[in-house]
């Protein structure tokens, strides 16, 4: 008999349990896609990783990298004065580079708030700046039309509360020591600062487009959804901003409604992403060069060309890109950020309509050599990215009969098309039936990358 009561008090326990998961956001398919069209259509945004770490300028991990207690960081807090913040410049920058969004860290690991809050003295109006900044950023940006996003630390190394762990800048792998540190820590006091400044943050701003919450380690001294309570977190925020879209990093990835796109960080993805065999949206979050926050002596930094092929591969895989600028101290863009915003921007002010409502394109269309596809279902156009210049010809195997209309997009000229390559060579090498040639100009367009326009035919 008891055998069978426990049985049943387990099954009541896990119904209720998929039933919690299941009512954290009661939304179909069609709705959810409908909520998230903007961002699926827009396909480009700029992070912004700003904060305290600006100051020593060598990453933005850096209290945790060099073992820094709060002694030791606190001449951060005490100099932080970014004079030279305009919001309204950063709104201009980003707009100006094509992008449609923008995502800034309110709060990262090392604890400091950007905007003022009513649950911590560790924040921006209490630094030499005394200005909510937060709110200077949201006003701008809606000043230039672009989307407003909130970045959001699940992490807190300067909060009392938060247990020290195995990323925390007091870590320890002395199990006695760890206990020591974590005898007067109270996480279920930091939970609730978490939550009460999540609540501020999505109250006080008016509509907020997106929200990044980062991030969760669980396993061995890490912290995952049971630490955070990230099932009642994510209800507030779905209660608070129904439109808003959310990322995937508070431990809910099993969980229905539980996320809405994916963030591979650091990498481009080799395919559309998919989770249990089904595609689903996606958003790889690149640093122009190695750190998130500015980093003043470092210099891998990608070229133009090189985050350009970066947008384009995402869109071409069904994804969007968001790419990270680090402000100074002072608060304005690094001039290697500003070189290749502007680069960025040229290409965009031709080229955009090969990247904004584009996609993965249809598997008829094969990918000629070289060469990056995207396609715009509404417009029944597909642009095909020349990464690496051709010679005169480009041959579209198996194109003939689908295109009406061929041009550069950089200036709407025309291209001349022909089934048959002139020239010498071996004959099937002239003329392959159902291939399409493009009759491409000699001299390269002034172009980092042109791009051919093809209006199809069904």
């Amino acid at each position: 008999m008891k055998k069978i009561l426990l049985i049943i008090v387990l099954c009541l326990s896990y119904m209720g349990i998929v039933a919690q998961q299941a009512a954290i956001w009661n939304e179909t398919p069609a709705e959810k896609q409908e909520r998230m069209a903007w961002w699926t259509h827009d396909r480009f945004g700029m992070f912004i990783h700003w904060g305290l770490y600006a100051l020593p300028a060598r990453h933005e991990w850096v209290k945790m990298h060099e073992r820094m207690d709060d002694e030791a960081y606190q001449k951060y807090f005490d100099y932080f004065n970014p004079d030279l913040y305009d919001a309204t410049e950063w709104a201009r920058q980003a707009k100006a580079a094509g992008m449609k969004y923008v995502v800034l860290t309110v709060k990262h690991h090392e604890g400091f708030c950007l905007f003022d809050s009513q649950y911590t003295d560790y924040k921006v109006t209490n630094t030499p700046i005394g200005r909510d900044l937060v709110k200077e950023y949201v006003e701008a940006l809606r000043a230039e039309g672009l989307k407003v996003g909130f970045y959001y630390s699940l992490i807190d190394w300067h909060h009392p509360d938060f247990t020290v762990d195995r990323i925390h800048p007091l870590r320890t792998d002395d199990a006695k020591q760890l206990k020591a540190l974590n005898k007067e820590r109270d996480m279920a006091k930091y939970r609730e600062y978490l939550h009460n400044q999540v609540r501020e943050i999505l109250t006080n701003y008016g509509q907020i487009d997106i929200l990044w919450l980062d991030y969760s380690y669980p396993g061995n001294n890490g912290k995952g959804r049971d630490d955070w309570h990230s099932v009642e977190l994510l209800k507030m925020v779905r209660q608070l901003q129904p439109g808003i879209l959310v990322n995937d990093r508070l431990d809910l990835k099993d969980v229905k409604g539980g996320w809405d796109f994916t963030t591979p960080e650091q990498f481009k993805p080799s395919k559309w992403v998919e989770i249990d065999g089904e595609r689903v949206p996606w958003e790889t979050c690149q640093t122009f060069s190695g750190s998130w926050g500015y980093y003043r002596d470092e210099h891998t930094w990608k070229d133009a060309k090189q985050l350009l092929v970066l947008l384009i591969e995402s869109v071409s895989k069904g994804g969007n890109l968001l790419l990270n600028v680090g402000p100074t101290a002072r608060g304005v863009f690094d001039y290697r950020a500003q070189e290749r915003l502007k680069a960025m921007g040229q290409w965009m002010t031709f080229n955009d309509r090969a990247i904004y409502g584009c996609t993965q394109a249809p598997e008829q269309y094969s990918v000629p050599a070289h060469t990056i596809l995207t396609y715009n279902a509404s417009t029944h156009r597909l642009y095909i990215h020349l990464v690496d210049y051709p010679m005169g010809d480009l041959i579209l195997p198996g194109y003939e009969g689908k295109i009406a209309y061929a041009q550069l997009l950089h200036d709407g000229s025309e291209i001349k098309m022909s089934t048959r390559r002139h020239g010498y060579g071996p004959a099937h090498e002239q003329n392959i039936k159902g291939n399409i040639v493009l009759k491409l100009p000699v001299v390269k367009p002034l172009s980092e990358i042109p791009v051919i326009e093809l209006i199809l035919t069904n």
